[in-house]
């Protein structure tokens, strides 16, 4: 089989790249290792529209979030993708004061809109279960239906053209004159060959092992993944009322992740996570949720929410994140690399593609299109 373009991948991001290229490309084909879309990290996050608090300036984070939220919001109101903007508080006490000022001068630097420092009569407005004398607002975080917006993305790619082929996984891959040619096995255990004039690497947890079948070293890249799993809990519906925006700690400098914080979905449902639990190379990537954890949890929580008890959660569900980060380490950025430099012309790499890559995830499909138009 012969195509133009393959991606290789079905989740948030993959899907989006297909969507984008698909109208302009000769043909696309989407490998998927699953029976769905979506399996992996992009149906096992908070479903958060970031605004772009974060990320350090002139990062890909920053640049592709800032410019993915507001895609999003035109998305939504264009295709009836539910999103709703429930606005977010970023909570402290006084300790936290100097790591707020620092969050918010830097979010400011680097664009981010609708920001605002609250005083503690307005945080006990917004929200009066909260505990927290110091906090930052956010108006542009939401929150978004993703596996709504996965199918939006899937049914513009089929629409112009692309197929989709489940339960495939690559098993080999390697550079041939004009392209790649990529070995795949089904699930049945069937094996078949596709040649590809370019392919895209958009494999979420296994894109490091994806890089390493087109002959990169991955150390000496810095592309090594390193897996990072979070729990979440559900809330009994008695905590539902208490708060009406997304609930965030002030989160440290070298974290791993945002803390566990308050999020709620679109039936106005709270749940708690995620944490952050590394994953050793050898260790099975379950999504089984450590239900000791419930106290822990509720500890973390009852900081800026005193009222929330223990016996008010439950097991939810679990997410991996791929992450570049390595325990312990500074904070990495995406990777997002056209490898002609490395001798592979048209193989895009996606690498470490975690938060927030969900509402990052048109910003990147466009990023991606630039890659290979350049």
């Amino acid at each position: 089989m012969d195509f133009d373009t393959l991606v290789i991948g079905a989740g948030v991001v993959g899907l989006a790249i297909a969507a984008e290229l698909a109208p302009s490309t000769g043909s696309l084909l989407v490998l998927e290792q699953h029976s769905r879309f979506g399996q992996e990290t992009s149906s096992h996050n908070s479903e958060v529209l970031h605004a772009g608090l974060y990320y350090p300036t002139g990062s890909l984070k920053t640049r592709l979030c800032l410019s993915g939220n507001q895609m999003l919001q035109a998305l939504a109101r264009d295709h009836d993708i539910p999103l709703k903007l429930t606005g977010k508080l970023v909570v402290g006490d006084a300790g936290d004061e100097a790591a707020l000022e620092t969050l918010m001068a830097r979010a400011l630097a680097n664009g981010v809109e609708g920001l605002k420092r609250l005083s503690v009569r307005e945080i006990r407005a917004l929200e009066p279960a909260l505990s927290s004398t110091c906090a930052l607002f956010s108006a542009n975080t939401g929150i978004l239906d993703s596996h709504a917006l996965m199918r939006w993305y899937l049914c513009r790619a089929t629409e112009h053209g692309a197929d989709l082929v489940y339960d495939t996984r690559v098993i080999g891959l390697e550079p041939i004159d004009g392209g790649y040619r990529i070995d795949a096995e089904a699930r049945s255990g069937e094996r078949c060959t596709i040649d590809a004039r370019r392919v895209i690497n958009a494999a979420g947890l296994n894109a490091d092992l994806i890089a390493a079948m087109a002959g990169i070293d991955l150390e000496r890249a810095g592309y090594r993944l390193h897996r990072c799993k979070g729990d979440y809990f559900s809330t009994h519906p008695r905590c539902w009322p208490w708060v009406s925006h997304l609930i965030y700690p002030v989160p440290g400098a070298h974290a791993a992740g945002l803390g566990i914080h308050v999020t709620l979905d679109l039936d106005g449902r709270l749940r708690l996570g995620p944490d952050t639990t590394w994953l050793t190379p050898d260790e099975a990537s379950s999504y089984a949720v450590n239900a000791d954890k419930r106290g822990m949890f509720a500890a973390a929580v009852q900081r800026y929410l005193p009222a929330l008890q223990p016996s008010d959660l439950e097991p939810e569900f679990a997410g991996i994140r791929p992450k570049l980060q390595s325990p312990g380490g500074p904070v990495r950025d995406f990777v997002i690399a056209e490898e002609s430099a490395r001798g592979l012309p048209g193989f895009v790499n996606l690498i470490g593609i975690e938060s927030p890559g969900l509402p990052a995830s048109p910003a990147i499909a466009r990023e991606v299109r630039r890659l290979l138009e350049a």
